[in-house]
């Protein structure tokens, strides 16, 4: 039987309070939702006297470690014993923008006794249902606006001060890239109004996120323009491709590739972008759109991958040439949908 989001609230709250080690997950390569969702949930249970520790798989973007809580966050490829003393200590465990286990790699792979309370908190389509409780929902902007929505079904709308609130609005303003996509319901616009009452500063995130490029990402991005994008006009296409060697020309950094991928669909014909990022043994793939196409699907079925209608992800495990060949035919394929042509 399904239970709604306010019997939900209700059981967890009850966990919390009779929890005392809770520790937050976010998802590999993290971006601004991933450290959004997990530090506006951790200043939140601080708030309410929870000792509380967020874990992340790997290092982060610098444009993120400005937010307050950046720097208490735990890196497993760094602190693998630490982490699993912590995850054998937990009575509730977190996972923040995802709904797979995958998409935290090697710690899924740890093999300590856990026995703390799951908890899902995340808006990608398709859970796999590996947590105790779930709070699912694709009709949101981001997993930052459902934590929100959960603090607020718990009845705590006044532990929300301006850690949390700038937190939130990191996690909300990255993933809909500016309110691009992911924000067609008008609700997320109602979070947004609310986290600034509650201390939330638009303006500096906004600075801190997008206008503090280093030289050499924003020659990244000239050079990625100029030689690294293809346009094809008649299939309503266009990619972007780093190679291993811009990524040492330009003394490539975790998030100078941030922001890539949309640029191309400000070309009027163009309503499908790629962005290709040459790995040593895959090539890691970005995918978005301003039409109907479904690039979640296009993700899953052809790129290991998957995320949302209008903005997912993915590997190619082939060469770097061949992804590019592999990706040429399959937007011929798809040109009908692309173009939104009947």
């Amino acid at each position: 039987m399904q239970i709604d989001i306010k019997e939900k609230a209700k059981i967890l709250k009850e966990r919390i309070a009779r929890s005392e080690n809770i520790v937050i997950f976010g998802h590999v390569n993290p971006d601004g939702d991933a450290i959004g969702s997990s530090l506006g949930l951790y200043h939140y249970l601080k708030n309410k006297g929870k000792k509380t520790t967020v874990v992340m798989p790997n290092d982060f973007p610098g444009f993120l470690k400005w937010i307050p809580g950046a720097n208490e966050i735990v890196d497993f490829e760094k602190q693998k014993a630490v982490v699993t003393e912590l995850l054998i200590a937990a009575d509730i465990i977190f996972y923040c923008d995802f709904n797979d286990l995958k998409r935290i790699r090697a710690l899924s792979d740890i093999k300590a006794e856990i026995r703390a309370y799951k908890v899902m908190i995340d808006h990608h389509p398709q859970p796999t249902g590996f947590a105790d409780i779930e709070f699912s929902d694709t009709s949101v902007s981001s997993a930052s606006e459902l934590v929100y929505e959960v603090i607020l079904e718990m009845g705590d709308s006044g532990l929300i001060d301006s850690d949390v609130a700038n937190s939130i609005l990191t996690g909300i303003i990255t993933d809909t890239g500016l309110f691009h996509h992911n924000s067609e319901n008008p609700r997320v616009f109602e979070v947004l109004a609310g986290l600034i009452r509650a201390g939330g500063d638009k303006e500096k995130v906004i600075n801190e996120v997008y206008n503090t490029f280093t030289n050499n990402r924003l020659r990244l991005l000239g050079s990625s323009l100029y030689n690294g994008m293809q346009v094809y006009a008649e299939y309503g296409s266009a990619y972007i491709v780093i190679t291993l060697e811009d990524q040492k020309k330009f003394d490539y950094q975790i998030g100078d590739s941030e922001g890539h991928v949309n640029w191309p669909l400000s070309i009027n014909e163009v309503n499908f972008s790629a962005l290709f990022i040459e790995k040593d043994d895959y090539v890691k793939a970005s995918f978005r759109s301003k039409g109907s196409f479904d690039v979640n699907v296009f993700a899953r079925e052809h790129y290991n991958g998957g995320g949302h209608k209008k903005a997912a992800g993915g590997k190619s495990y082939k060469p770097l040439n061949k992804t590019i060949e592999e990706f040429v035919s399959l937007i011929k394929k798809y040109k009908k949908e692309i173009k939104n042509e009947r």
